[in-house]
């Protein structure tokens, strides 16, 4: 077997509105998805957005301050064994001299930029895959994953710097409700995404290319190509048919991108912006808390706040999650917990009304509308500027949400029994073979042996339990 694997992202820069509207988006759009068109994505099998019902997703909540100050548009930006694991081989071929060039011309601007935003959060990304012994070149995934935007999010609905679906975000411990979203917590992230690259190391029997393409694709995509092609060669499956473009050419991006951020000034890359660390204190605030009392604690703004906890999506603190760890201006922590001392806990919070979008069909009328979400024509007039005898077939409306929280599961972890469900066990019989259980369960014997970490032609004990299924809950981290 070749030697594998790829060196990967530097995270995110905190966004701010001038991010939002970089010219180097559709750029972006094509690094991470370069040959997907509309009728690719609907063959994936993706949610669509349907007429007639509420945005339902957590993110599409917002509270009419959030929408005329604009943090709700740009809440999510559209783009793009415990022994040291091995380092990434920088492979150099003629896919990764493509990506290299690529970075060099058409695409210097953005990989400038990426550049810039990865010295904000390098050092601390590094030092999360050391401790859990991974090679430091992982840390360039983030760069091709998101551009080290925060709040990237994909048209797959991946979102973060290290693009996590949220099923597989879910699997590693990420909070993911209308109020947290801890994809885009760049420490929280960086920790899931090692767990899940060292996981993927494993399954792949120590291959980081391999690894590298099942991030992308998910692991039982590459799993089915392995068995398809009869070969655990990435270069050697990325000529046949079964992946596709995109996971191809995953690989050799990252390569290429790692192979510069290595040794800027070598490939033309000498006068590069840097961003300082973020530095902050953490504090524990005990229920739900305004952001805007934070801020005015701690004598900055309520932006700041928000840049300095990505994860939080509306202006409080989450309710139900006890003890939440709050990121506030470094050398202010003193001053906020005396402060917040000082105010009676039922003014730590103020309650305020969400709202979400509807598209409308060719039946609803305002009334309607009013009628099915607890609000009057007229309200719903005024929030969409609209006449109460308008047409509004088509049109997408912002709908205040009644009753929009369940306060009793807010916050709260998934239930273990969901998480227990993810791997079904069998335990082994006289006569079993990798191969008779591979026919019994449908699972070709290549999967089985990684899921099981056995060799291919190893005699099965019995009395020994092995997976035999794992649930499907969307491995790929971008779809």
């Amino acid at each position: 077997m070749k030697p594998w694997l790829l060196a990967i992202a530097l995270l995110t820069a905190m966004i701010s509105a001038a991010t939002a509207a970089e010219p180097t988006q559709s750029l972006l759009n094509e690094l991470v998805q370069p040959h997907l068109s509309v009728s690719d994505k609907a063959s994936e099998g993706l949610p669509q957005r349907q007429a007639g019902t509420l945005y339902d997703d957590g993110s599409a909540l917002f509270t009419l301050e959030e929408l005329k100050d604009g943090s709700q548009a740009l809440a999510d930006l559209t783009l793009p064994d415990d022994e040291p694991a091995a380092d990434v081989p920088l492979a150099l071929n003629d896919k990764v001299n493509h990506f290299i060039t690529f970075f060099q011309t058409r695409g210097r601007g953005t990989y400038a930029l990426w550049l810039s935003r990865s010295t904000r959060y390098l050092p601390m990304m590094k030092e999360i895959l050391r401790k859990e012994g991974l090679p430091d070149e992982l840390v360039y995934m983030a760069m091709i994953e998101s551009g080290f935007q925060l709040h990237a999010r994909s048209w797959a609905n991946a979102v973060g710097p290290w693009q996590f679906m949220s099923a597989t975000g879910r699997r590693y411990s990420l909070r993911i409700d209308q109020w947290v979203d801890e994809r885009k917590d760049p420490v929280k992230a960086t920790m899931a995404a090692a767990m899940y690259l060292k996981d993927l190391y494993g399954m792949f029997n120590n291959d980081w290319y391999l690894a590298a393409a099942g991030y992308n694709a998910g692991e039982n995509k590459i799993f089915r190509a392995i068995d398809k092609y009869d070969t655990s060669d990435f270069w050697e499956l990325s000529k046949g048919s079964y992946l596709k473009r995109e996971t191809k050419e995953y690989v050799p991006k990252l390569l290429a991108a790692a192979i510069i951020a290595k040794d800027p000034a070598r490939y033309g890359f000498t006068e590069i912006a840097t961003v300082p660390v973020v530095e902050y204190d953490t504090v524990t605030v005990k229920g739900r808390t305004d952001l805007e009392l934070v801020a005015r604690l701690t004598g900055t703004t309520y932006q700041s706040i928000k840049e300095l906890n990505p994860a939080l999506r509306h202006w409080c603190t989450p309710p139900n999650y006890p003890d939440y760890e709050l990121k506030i201006p470094k050398g202010t922590k003193a001053r906020f917990e005396q402060g917040l001392a000082s105010i009676p806990a039922e003014q730590h919070f103020s309650e305020k009304n969400l709202y979400s979008r509807y598209t409308a069909t060719r039946k609803d009328s305002l009334k309607q509308l009013a009628r099915r979400f607890g609000s009057s024509a007229g309200e719903l007039a005024e929030l969409n500027g609209l006449g109460t005898k308008d047409r509004i077939a088509g049109r997408t409306l912002i709908i205040p949400v009644k009753q929009s929280v369940n306060f009793a599961q807010e916050g709260r972890r998934e239930p273990a029994k969901m998480e227990a469900a993810a791997a079904q066990y069998y335990t082994v019989r006289k006569g079993d073979t990798l191969h008779s259980l591979s026919r019994r369960f449908k699972v070709p014997v290549k999967v089985l042996a990684a899921w099981n970490n056995l060799k291919h032609a190893v005699a099965l004990k019995p009395g020994k339990r092995l997976v035999v299924a794992k649930t499907e809950k969307n491995a790929s981290t971008k779809g």
